[in-house]
């Protein structure tokens, strides 16, 4: 057993970085980027804990997991010990590792922060899952006694998944209807497998699975059935179906063959397997030299897909700067690494084509910034006259989403907002109408796995109570 170490000499010690696949190598092809901790790695990189008490860190993780008491297992080797300490809180540990903006939630918050670098929690919280896999353990829950109550859960993204299997700890029946094909939501067909190997959702889907809980997919809410028969069949709902519908800028050749929404190139991608074509027989045209618009998450993965799916160059349009960029720091990061470039206050107005309707440029203009908008940001002001043009030959908008109105349409006294997302009581996640609930990107648009997995730990535990003591709840409206 490894001891901690004297508190002096673990203030010392820097943050233990986690090695990457080479830029060069990686960016033509789809494995995984950080290569992971190895056993000594993690243990020593645990030691630097100072086990606070109070952990701040506690405070900034959506999913409440207790941060200081898996480090310690992880110092004492009992890596079992860790994963199941996780699990007490979390479902979804690997993905979480692997995803989450640990630097703006958990990490922010730790008291290292003050001087020198964070602990990796989220290296950390990765090296557990992935050793409880690798060894099969299993979570073992006492007795649950069944309750005579039915639960449904409308999308299988982080939202639903974490709702779900709460409810099942707590005895309840719950199914899962899922629209597409395969559970995981934005996991399966958002995330690329550079960044979340689809091996990784479909192990913690099947933990979630042996719960009890069932999964039906290629079930369209709102269509296959509407939410007024799904409650009249359930005893309470929680819709987390996600903001699954794109933007566009509204501009001059949007609709020429070769632009594509993030969510399709990524679809196509991911879900479908087009990066693997033709062993998948899932077409998808890159060009030479593509164009995102946008500098989220998103744009960043599609960037990256893209470079590895043999465009030769690959832009990044972005009307801000770096500063204002909303993707993560280490995604911007990599996308560099790998030879992206980077356009900053650059906004297109026009996609240019050819007779046949293929993409041929895309004219921008340049910005200035100006004072703080709504947002915070500073707002991005055109320069007149300074119009240029990119020789692209494929655009992908990655501007962001919005929520698909076939949901919410079929869902009777349920309100939603002027952008179409379900509007709920921040403490419960309950709407308007009695023994619905909500969460996830379908209340706040998109966001991150972590805060939709908040959503669904509050949204199950207000469910619980909804159906052991009646409408009690605080609810809209």
């Amino acid at each position: 057993m490894v001891e901690m170490i004297p508190v002096k000499e673990r203030m010392k010690r820097s943050q233990r970085p986690m090695p990457e696949q080479d830029p060069k190598e990686r960016a033509r092809n789809f494995d995984e980027v950080p290569l992971g901790y190895t056993k000594e790695d993690a243990i020593y990189e645990a030691q630097r804990c100072l086990q606070c008490d109070p952990a701040p860190c506690v405070g900034g993780c959506p999913a409440e997991i207790h941060i200081p008491q898996f480090i310690r297992e992880i110092v004492e080797e009992d890596f079992a010990g860790a994963y199941l300490e996780i699990l007490k809180t979390n479902n979804l540990p690997a993905m979480c590792g692997r995803v989450c903006p640990q630097e703006e939630q958990c990490q922010k918050a730790c008291v290292y922060n003050k001087k020198g670098k964070p602990i990796a929690i989220g290296g950390l919280e990765r090296f557990v899952a992935d050793w409880a896999r690798k060894h099969d353990i299993k979570e073992k829950l006492p007795g649950i006694k069944k309750k005579d109550k039915l639960s449904v859960v409308v999308g299988s993204g982080p939202a639903g998944l974490t709702c779900a299997a709460d409810l099942a700890k707590m005895g309840y029946d719950v199914t899962i209807f899922e629209a597409l094909h395969k559970p995981g939501g934005v996991l399966t067909y958002g995330i690329p497998e550079f960044r979340l190997p689809k091996k990784i959702v479909e192990h913690e889907i099947a933990k979630i699975k042996e719960l009890g809980v069932k999964v039906v997919t290629d079930f369209v809410a709102g269509l296959t059935k509407s939410v007024d028969e799904l409650t009249e069949e359930f005893d309470a709902v929680f819709l987390a179906n996600g903001a699954g519908a794109p933007q566009f800028m509204y501009i001059p050749g949007e609709n020429l063959n070769d632009v594509y929404s993030a969510n399709e190139f990524l679809t196509r991608s991911n879900l479908m397997k087009a990066y693997k074509f033709p062993e998948f027989d899932t077409p998808i045209k890159v060009g030479k030299r593509v164009a995102v618009i946008g500098a989220g998450n998103v744009a960043m993965d599609a960037a990256r897909t893209a470079l590895r799916l043999g465009a030769k160059d690959v832009h990044v349009v972005y009307r801000r700067t770096k500063e204002e960029a909303p993707a993560r720091a280490e995604e911007i990061v990599h996308a560099e690494e790998e030879g992206i470039v980077f356009d900053f206050l650059a906004l297109p107005v026009r996609i240019l084509g050819d007779e046949k309707g293929d993409v041929t440029g895309m004219e921008c203009i340049k910005m200035r910034l100006g004072e703080p908008d709504e947002s915070g940001r500073r707002k991005p002001i055109p320069i007149e006259g300074s119009n240029f043009i990119m020789q692209v030959d494929i655009v992908i908008n990655a501007i962001g989403t919005t929520a698909n109105p076939i949901v919410a349409r079929s869902a009777t006294d349920v309100q939603t907002n002027k952008w179409g997302y379900f509007t709920v009581d921040e403490k419960t996640c309950a709407t308007s109408r009695e023994g619905v609930f909500a969460g996830g990107d379908i209340i706040r648009g998109s966001a991150t796995v972590i805060s939709a997995i908040g959503d669904g730990k509050r949204a199950a535990r207000a469910i619980d109570h909804y159906l052991s003591f009646g409408n009690t709840l605080r609810k809209i409206g």
